[in-house]
């Protein structure tokens, strides 16, 4: 599927046509699915598939097509964050019609903002006030609210609580402590008869969910996030040296060289299989683990990611996902209603209990059939409600260029092509010269 996008890609060169776009959907490059059959208006919007988001947007737009008498068309985007913006800046700059409604990451306002229609012009205030105000914040740029949130998550741990108990151990709440408690589980059961067990499995593929992972082990030992509050680039420091000198000690050890290339599904896949002690992933990951197919069920238990140590702090990085809607859109009223209807409270409640998807409503982590099914929605509250923010506001549309010199350089750092104070000073440079002195 992601293959046919990069084909797109590839046709469109930099900057497609409306009209050869148009005849590139039209051919079925990308894969649709209709999902109502009477004869009115049709809307097309884009959905991720990691997890269980494909079929739980295409039940969304379902039931909205039922209610309204209109059709939707699910067009599946390519699970990594980087591939699926390239896509949408291709598609955005062409000003092409074909998608009404944008699945956007929580750090793309900024970049695409000028693409999307003012919500608030469209969607009742009472219901844009039930969302964490720091999210809306986030998707209001020069005064227009681009997108509504969807969900949001953070990086959390998860960990094999049959194993801990078996070596009584107890969840890490360092990373010195999930090191030392990952190899000795690890090298226990190998022993045992499992050689592929691993003790700890993250994200570590080149894209942004490196970045993520790499600025919540440097924010984690007090080393900041990137670019400071100013917009100063702020990254060569100690306490992110010891950071990455820390994820560099894994590889091979505890987490296997095969780490280079996981995206989050990946991680999943090793997890879910009974593979490895931990996992660093989203909060979407627990309602899979525990699905009634899943070789982990009941087995799994969820904590915030460990600190850096006595001075650090548990850190995860703000996560999540809002809806927009195109500019270029034919039917501008009718997707923002859409996008009211998937942003509501009903439909994220309906998503965080079957697809463990974070509600971006505080009223609903009270809710007692949600944290019936999710029961660390309530524990870990605290951490998705401060989650750490990447730094793409400070940056704005330079924040791509930003995120990719990060996790380029972290993924240095962890194959051993650079030490980590060399590559962490050469980054420090480069976002210097590109923010000119923190003037972004």
């Amino acid at each position: 599927m992601n293959r046919q996008f990069m084909k797109i890609t590839g046709k469109c060169a930099t900057r497609c046509t409306r009209s050869g776009f148009r005849a590139l959907v039209l051919a079925g490059l990308l894969t649709t699915m209709p999902i109502a059959t009477v004869n009115a208006e049709t809307l097309a919007i884009s959905c991720g598939a990691v997890g269980q988001e494909l079929q739980l947007c295409k039940e969304g737009t379902e039931a909205w097509a039922k209610r309204t008498g209109n059709r939707v068309k699910v067009i599946s985007t390519p699970n990594s964050a980087t591939e699926r913006l390239a896509l949408y800046q291709q598609i955005l700059a062409a000003e092409s019609p074909e998608i009404d409604v944008f699945q956007i990451d929580i750090i793309w306002p900024g970049i695409l903002a000028g693409h999307f229609i003012d919500l608030s012009k469209h969607i009742d205030p009472t219901a844009i006030a039930e969302h964490f105000p720091a999210i809306v914040a986030n998707n209001t740029v020069k005064g227009k609210l681009v997108a509504l949130p969807w969900f949001t998550d953070a990086g959390v741990l998860y960990y094999r609580q049959d194993l801990l108990d078996k070596y009584q151990a107890t969840p890490p709440q360092t990373w010195a402590e999930l090191t030392t408690t990952a190899q000795r589980i690890q090298d226990g059961e190998r022993a045992a008869g499992n050689p592929r067990l691993q003790g700890f499995v993250f994200q570590a593929k080149g894209y942004e969910g490196l970045t993520c992972n790499g600025l919540e082990w440097v924010d984690s030992f007090g080393g900041g996030t990137l670019v400071g509050a100013k917009g100063e680039a702020s990254i060569n420091n100690p306490q992110a040296v010891a950071a990455l000198k820390m994820a560099a000690g894994w590889i091979g050890t505890i987490a296997p060289q095969g780490v280079l290339n996981y995206d989050e599904e990946e991680s999943r896949g090793v997890f879910q299989s009974g593979n490895a002690v931990f996992m660093r992933n989203w909060p979407y990951a627990w309602a899979l683990a525990n699905a009634a197919d899943s070789p982990v069920r009941g087995k799994v238990g969820v904590i915030a990611l460990p600190s850096g140590g006595a001075a650090g702090k548990h850190s995860g990085v703000l996560g999540g996902w809002n809806l927009a809607v195109s500019r270029y859109s034919a039917h501008p009223e009718l997707a923002a209603d859409l996008v009211r209807y998937l942003t509501s409270r009903a439909e994220q409640k309906r998503r965080a209990i079957a697809g463990s998807y974070n509600p971006t409503m505080p009223a609903l982590y009270k809710d007692a059939e949600v944290l019936a099914a999710t029961p660390f929605f309530g524990q870990l509250y605290p951490t998705f409600a401060n989650a750490v923010a990447r730094p793409s506001r400070q940056t704005g549309a330079k924040y791509n260029r930003v995120s990719a010199e990060f996790y380029n350089t972290v993924r240095d750092v962890l194959s051993g092509q650079r030490p980590a104070g060399e590559a962490l000073a050469g980054l420090q440079r480069r976002l210097d010269r590109l923010s000119r002195g923190g003037r972004w």
